[in-house]
């Protein structure tokens, strides 16, 4: 069996309301899956039903053929890692406690790191470029800061496959290709599976094997950049005007947006 996750008619929200409905996908090993959509279409509680943070009033979310409902907490999470959008700093903790964090699944009641734990630990703040934070507490980092120091917690797990809710945010350009690239590195070296939630269409049409776009809590349509990034998917569920083209270099979609009063203007002249 080549799927890594299989979503069945996953149905879910907060309390009583759902806000997913019907939801069915599959993810195969080693594959980048980027969910998309407008504001209030589902996709972080996609990402935390499919990580257990979120219980589905029904359907079923299944790791390696497997309900994820089945496996112990510490075995679910040597298996999976999960970088939501919020990042509490309201306790003391130096960055490199928050990356450490991230092998408690590994460690036994009371047992100190080991040096695979260390190992691990080290390479997961060198690779996200927060090895000079290490002392810094997170309450005195910048949003961009401990979005990376956060990420190093997930990638000191060394799970199979990574869950991510949008990335990117708070950081800048440059940070934000530094870590797609590395997500893309571990990706090819090491197939990793990554499903990320991402709100920049041009990031995920760049990074992305393939797109689940979500519409009112369903999904419109799942494919590939091209077969998803097209004007008419983006105006209709966007409600706004683009034009998308070729990136230059890479081939792949490139969306350009049309603001309104350009758009006004064109039609008046």
């Amino acid at each position: 069996m080549n799927n890594l996750i299989t979503v069945r008619n996953l149905t879910g929200g907060y309390g009583h309301t759902p806000v997913l409905r019907g939801i069915s996908f599959s993810v195969r090993k080693g594959e980048t899956i980027g969910i998309i959509g407008p504001n209030g279409s589902g996709k972080s509680t996609l990402l935390r039903l499919i990580s257990r943070a979120l219980t589905p009033q029904a359907g079923e979310v299944l790791l390696e053929g497997k309900n994820i409902r089945t496996f112990s907490l510490k075995e679910f999470c040597k298996r999976v890692a999960f970088v939501g959008q919020e990042t509490p700093t309201e306790f003391s903790f130096s960055s490199r406690e928050i990356v450490a964090m991230g092998r408690i699944p590994y460690l036994r009641r009371l047992e100190s790191e080991t040096k695979d734990d260390k190992e691990a630990i080290m390479e997961a703040m060198r690779l996200t470029d927060v090895l000079g934070l290490a002392q810094r507490e997170t309450n005195t980092l910048s949003a961009g800061e401990r979005q990376r120091v956060i990420l190093a917690r997930a990638l000191a797990q060394k799970t199979n496959l990574i869950l991510l809710d949008e990335p990117t945010s708070h950081l800048d350009i440059g940070h934000q290709a530094q870590i797609l690239d590395l997500l893309r590195g571990l990706n090819r070296r090491s197939h990793l599976t990554i499903v990320m939630v991402i709100h920049d269409l041009n990031l995920a049409g760049e990074y992305c094997d393939r797109l689940i776009l979500l519409h009112e809590g369903r999904i419109v349509q799942e494919g590939t950049p091209e077969e998803i990034l097209t004007y008419q998917n983006l105006e209709t569920v966007y409600k706004t005007v683009v034009v998308v083209k070729k990136n230059p270099i890479s081939q792949k979609p490139y969306i350009i947006l049309i603001p309104q009063d350009q758009l006004c203007r064109q039609n008046l002249s």
